[in-house]
């Protein structure tokens, strides 16, 4: 009995020393699997998100580029037009009304001067977000008000990180500016609330119209436009995110929730 008992430990023992390597040789196998799978996916996710930064980039120039478009035709062009027919209405015989319209043309020219001097500032692109995310907020509200359809109230909080995060700070203004051209579009609003805090190492920038609002349940979801899903998605490529709440005639709240620096 007890050389059966002998035989049948050296027998597993046996098994066990055969299968053991096998175990072990799968595990090393699937743990080599998985660890490629982690290293290509955040290879894949840094890509995604270079690529997230490049397009951010592209558009806040697009942005720029129809911003400019539209003051050259609309303010510097028509200030421009105006000195061109007080200067062709001069009459040299009457002395004292010449010297008046001349007056008015360099008025006019100076304040074309300083309209060019301020498209020169905002060709400065990224720049722009370069100088500190704040003061690209603050440049932005400026070319809403001075199309005199917005009153826009903005208030920052004083625990702003001062290391900036540039990153950040481009996908955040983006989101920025897709939400402002969401209100331009559709919101029919006259005022504007904007609001950047610093909570928990979170950035919170919170954006609120007094516009029309909307349903966002009774929208389709092909219609809902990549205005929306871009916020989100923005959000959530930087490791935040976003909510949108928005209610017919109570306008639209839009906060973003960023980890900050």
């Amino acid at each position: 009995m007890a050389d059966y008992d002998i035989k049948e430990l050296v027998l597993i023992t046996t098994i066990i020393f055969l299968i053991a390597p096998a175990f072990i040789i799968a595990y090393i196998s699937v743990y080599n699997r998985r660890k490629k799978k982690h290293i290509e996916e955040k290879v894949q996710m840094q890509f995604k998100f270079e690529a997230e930064i490049a397009k951010a980039q592209l558009e806040v120039q697009e942005q720029t580029m129809q911003t400019i478009g539209a003051d050259l035709h609309d303010n510097i062009g028509q200030l421009l037009s105006l000195t061109s027919l007080t200067l062709n209405s001069i009459e040299l015989d009457k002395m004292e009304k010449a010297e008046q319209k001349i007056n008015a043309s360099i008025d006019l020219v100076l304040r074309s001067i300083k309209e060019m001097r301020l498209l020169g500032k905002l060709l400065q692109g990224d720049q722009l977000v370069a100088m500190g995310l704040s003061e690209a907020i603050k440049h932005e509200i400026n070319w809403m008000e001075r199309s005199g359809k917005y009153e826009v109230t903005y208030t920052q909080a004083d625990d702003i990180p001062l290391i900036k995060n540039a990153d950040k700070d481009l996908i955040i203004f983006r989101i920025l500016q897709e939400v402002l051209n969401n209100i331009i579009k559709h919101a029919f609003a006259s005022q504007i609330y904007i609001d950047l805090e610093y909570i928990d190492k979170k950035l919170k920038l919170q954006i609120a119209d007094n516009g029309v609002g909307f349903a966002l349940g009774n929208i389709p979801a092909e219609q809902r436009g990549m205005g929306l899903f871009n916020i989100h998605k923005r959000a959530g490529i930087i490791g935040g995110e976003a909510s949108i709440i928005s209610n017919p005639g109570a306008g639209t709240n839009v906060t973003v929730f960023i980890p900050y620096p």
